[in-house]
């Protein structure tokens, strides 16, 4: 078994290990929705199904001389939406869902499909011109991204309760790091500038995803977990019995 082959798998033990962790969370839920905890695990089983693919030799395609992998791209256009539906919901966890914005929440998924779609039309690009469009449409996307995440979603975790909006600040920052590492390894490895080979870029990707993923999810529930034992959210919980 090859050094990348390893890595895939490797990445897939973590991420099962990962939903199962969720899963065990979720049956002491302490005040925190189960839709918390059902987005959490569907995030690294799904992830692990694209690197399972990439672990067996396919979700691959060769294009001008250079591996795309196209299961990155699968994985990433269902994971980063749910990763961000969690945070947003975090910025929303006092803001009853009748009072939630909806447009925020399209706005904030649909500019993230495109950057990863852009991302993929980058990598499939034969020519440098053609790549470097796609790349700089992606990173247009991204910067939507973030005005949402650090503008109107930031306020309302501000607005709606002081030490959630220092949780959010705290999520916020740990993954916009994480996120900002994406097209930087995409730029300077095989599919940019090629500073470094394919071999590092598959290390990178699998402790990148690895901490963006299971290590936010679990960062989120450790903090909504104890504010929510504390103080929960009164439009969560179940209507009383007439």
């Amino acid at each position: 078994m090859d050094t990348q082959t390893l890595l895939y798998w490797l990445y897939v033990a973590l991420m099962v290990g990962g939903a199962l962790l969720f899963w065990v969370w979720s049956r002491d839920p302490k005040n925190v929705p189960q839709y918390e905890y059902s987005i959490a695990m569907l995030i690294p089983i799904w992830s692990a199904l694209a690197y399972t693919g990439m672990a067996m030799g396919q979700g691959k395609v060769e294009v001008a001389g250079q591996v795309t992998h196209y299961a990155r791209y699968l994985d990433w256009v269902v994971s980063t939406p749910l990763l961000l539906l969690a945070l947003a919901f975090t910025a929303m966890f006092y803001t009853p869902k009748r009072e939630r914005s909806i447009t925020v929440l399209f706005g904030l998924v649909a500019a993230d499909v495109v950057m990863i779609l852009c991302g993929l039309l980058a990598d499939l690009s034969e020519n440098s011109t053609a790549r470097l469009t796609w790349f700089l449409c992606g990173v247009g996307a991204f910067v939507a991204v973030l005005y949402l995440l650090w503008g109107p979603l930031r306020r309302l975790a501000a607005n709606s309760d002081s030490e959630l909006g220092g949780i959010y600040n705290k999520l916020l920052a740990f993954l916009s790091v994480l996120w900002v590492a994406y097209p930087t390894i995409w730029a300077l490895g095989p599919s940019g500038l090629f500073l470094f080979g394919q071999t590092t870029e598959t290390i990178l990707f699998v402790v990148v995803p690895f901490l963006s993923k299971v290590g936010f999810s679990i960062m989120d529930l450790s903090y909504l977990r104890d504010l929510a034992s504390r103080r929960p959210p009164l439009h969560h919980s179940a209507p009383a019995a007439a």
